[in-house]
């Protein structure tokens, strides 16, 4: 089975060495994706529920450029800074999967990459 790298310019660039995504078969696992501009690669807001909403287009972005939707996303691990925000980020998130959401996890950890207050990545589908 061949592993192919995706990139768009619709999403952030990798902010080390790392893809946006790798497409194996008929999956893409996806990197984390932060709230991050993707025109100017700066964190536009400190608003946890902006964070999330950047975050999930980022994420849609680098799914889409797969092949697949969200609509075919099987997991997603959230990593959040502070677990008091999980109901504010829940609003957002539920925008986004509204019918046969995917299975997920949700940690809460000390720091994530400049210091945003949330990152997710994901698993989907290629149909």
């Amino acid at each position: 089975m061949n592993r192919t790298i995706v990139s768009t310019e619709k999403a952030p660039k990798a902010i080390g060495p790392y893809a946006q995504a790798n497409k194996v078969g008929d999956m893409v696992f996806t990197s984390g994706q932060i709230p991050l501009d993707p025109q100017s690669m700066e964190i536009p807001t400190q608003d946890v529920q902006e964070q999330t909403k950047l975050v999930l287009d980022n994420l849609k972005a680098v799914v889409e450029a797969a092949g697949s939707s969200m609509d075919n996303v099987i997991k997603v691990t959230v990593f959040i800074k502070n677990m008091d925000d999980f109901g504010k980020i829940n609003e957002i998130y539920g925008q986004y999967f509204t019918e046969n959401p995917p299975a997920r996890s949700c940690v809460e950890v000390a720091r994530l990459p400049k210091d945003v207050q949330v990152e997710m990545e994901a698993i989907a589908l290629v149909k």
